[in-house]
């Protein structure tokens, strides 16, 4: 067909002010046509999603350990022949010719014949590829392949190995196999070591023929590989090392990977867009990492950009951490694993991503009961959490720096401003669990018929609130018809009706009055 790419409307995406439009949600899932207009989509969604909850028990559950690790990718095994080509990969080639990756964010795509790419995946850190860019593959061939179970530390140039800060029994823990004799050497976690090892940091210097320490490749920093706890070294002290070997391994259970906890409390955490303990990390900008002096027994990570200002945070020493020294990373990429932060999601990759984070992980609670939702209903949610913007600079707007508004309200007062060619404001999305986001919607009726009824209340009348009773709760609460269905009609129609009324009402303005008495007289002379 020679298509490459389509665009896929989402009710995530909708432009529509209040509601979604009918092409943006598509079919409707009960008659298989369009979406009638007036359909009460939200309560659908509500429903699809609240009905197989009686399927979900109460008690949550644990997938993780011995199963978990057996289902482990460790490579790239091809579907379709075709040529390959290399997104964004670092790598170094090691002395048998193979590449290893030395980036995070590199992909590894398949295209066919007419240049269309079939395939794409992604390449973890330390994986080992097998082919060259450009390189013909036939189906089924393996093209990289990886540990799952560990975090390598790779070297990107030769040296000589040299250990600094490791200590038998303070700082590394040296163990023999008793069948193959060989020695293993583990770096003691900086909790459990004792008082003596507690400042001294285990790393790897490589240094030249004569002792003297290398330079990382443009610029001044020494080559040292720092080694977090548990990691095990496979290198000995004073040994050649080549381009692209390993050094050493950090153990995949100890970089936070938890278990997934299932049923109900985990989809009203992702619903109530709850901030996880101790979250993943992820870089707020694009740059180069360093570590910096570490304080009051936190490790400080520098992000430097190749433009503007650096970014630093502190984190706790306990953390393992993704990416080494002179290591550059993406802006949203993860530095230190952990549970996903909804709002940083949102924040530094933006609403389609946190709206495909959203989906996968409440759809993963339901499949493993073997229950299927159609993500437009969790969407239909999403979007609703979605609501409210937060002004970051006002413009020429009435708009006040930092306050939470309607995107609606919010999009109406910019529209305005740009055609009157004045400067619009700028904002950000917000993300608000349902509960909150029941609570700050724009009808205190429907508020107060949901939590919290005095406050609302009290807060709309010392506001002066005025409710447009554009939903459904707020009709159902004064006894007027619903605006949904065959209502929609019915308001549609008074609507216009009232509007032709005042019209008629208000009689000729000013100008039309000024235009006809011109008009006039103009036709006597």
């Amino acid at each position: 067909m020679g298509i490459d790419e389509i665009v896929v409307r989402s009710a995530i995406s909708c432009d529509t002010r209040y509601g979604v439009c009918s092409n943006c949600y598509g079919r409707d899932l009960a008659r298989g046509h369009l979406v009638n207009v007036g359909e009460a989509v939200g309560v659908i969604a509500a429903q699809s999603i609240g009905e197989p909850g009686t399927q979900l028990t109460m008690r949550t559950f644990h997938i993780g350990g011995a199963a978990s690790r057996a289902s482990a990718i460790d490579n790239v095994q091809v579907k379709h022949g075709g040529t390959v080509r290399f997104h964004n990969i670092k790598f170094v080639e090691r002395s048998d010719g193979k590449l290893v990756a030395v980036s995070r964010s590199g992909a590894l795509a398949v295209a066919d014949e007419t240049g269309r790419e079939r395939e794409y995946y992604k390449l973890p850190y330390g994986a080992e590829i097998s082919v060259r860019e450009g390189d013909k593959v036939e189906s089924g061939q393996i093209l990289a392949k990886w540990d799952p179970h560990t975090h390598p530390i790779v070297v990107e140039m030769a040296g000589r190995a040299k250990f600094s800060g490791m200590e038998d029994g303070i700082t590394v823990n040296r163990s023999q196999d008793e069948l193959t004799g060989l020695t293993s050497i583990e770096i003691i976690d900086p909790a459990a070591r004792p008082a003596a090892g507690k400042d001294i940091r285990p790393m790897i210097m490589l240094v030249d023929e004569m002792g003297n320490e290398l330079s990382m490749p443009n610029s001044q920093s020494p080559l040292q590989y720092l080694l977090p706890g548990n990691a095990v070294v496979t290198v000995e002290d004073g040994k050649d090392i080549g381009v692209g070997e390993i050094i050493a391994r950090i153990p995949q259970e100890s970089s936070g990977n938890k278990d997934i906890t299932g049923g109900l409390p985990r989809v009203a955490d992702l619903f109530e867009a709850r901030r996880p303990k101790e979250p993943a990390l992820l870089a707020e900008i694009s740059g180069v990492v360093t570590f910096g002096k570490e304080t009051k027994g936190k490790r400080r990570i520098v992000i430097t950009p190749e433009s503007g200002d650096a970014y630093e945070v502190l984190i706790p020493k306990w953390r393992v951490m993704n990416v080494f020294e002179g290591e550059k990373v993406e802006r949203g990429e993860v530095i230190s694993d952990g549970p996903s932060n909804p709002h940083d999601i949102l924040r530094l990759l933006g609403v389609s991503k946190l709206a495909e984070y959203i989906t996968t992980e409440v759809q993963e609670v339901y499949r493993l009961q073997g229950v299927g939702i159609n993500d437009k209903h969790i969407e239909v949610i999403a979007r609703q959490m979605l609501r409210k913007a937060e002004i970051t600079e006002t413009g020429d707007s009435t708009l006040i720096h930092g306050d939470q508004v309607e995107l609606a309200t919010v999009l109406d007062e910019n529209e305005a401003l740009v055609s009157q060619d004045k400067f619009p404001a700028k904002y950000e999305r917000v993300l608000q669990g349902i509960t909150k986001a029941s609570l700050a919607t724009e009808s205190f009726i429907s508020a107060a018929s949901f939590q919290e009824t005095t406050r609302v209340l009290t807060e709309a009348a010392v506001t002066g609130k005025r409710d447009q009773l554009r939903g459904l709760k707020e009709n159902v609460v004064v006894g007027r018809l619903i605006p949904a269905g065959t209502g929609l009609t019915y308001h549609s129609q008074r609507k216009l009706k009232r509007q032709e009324a005042e019209a008629a009402l208000a009689g000729p303005s000013a100008s039309e009055v000024e235009a006809a008495l011109s008009e006039a007289l103009n036709s006597e002379d």
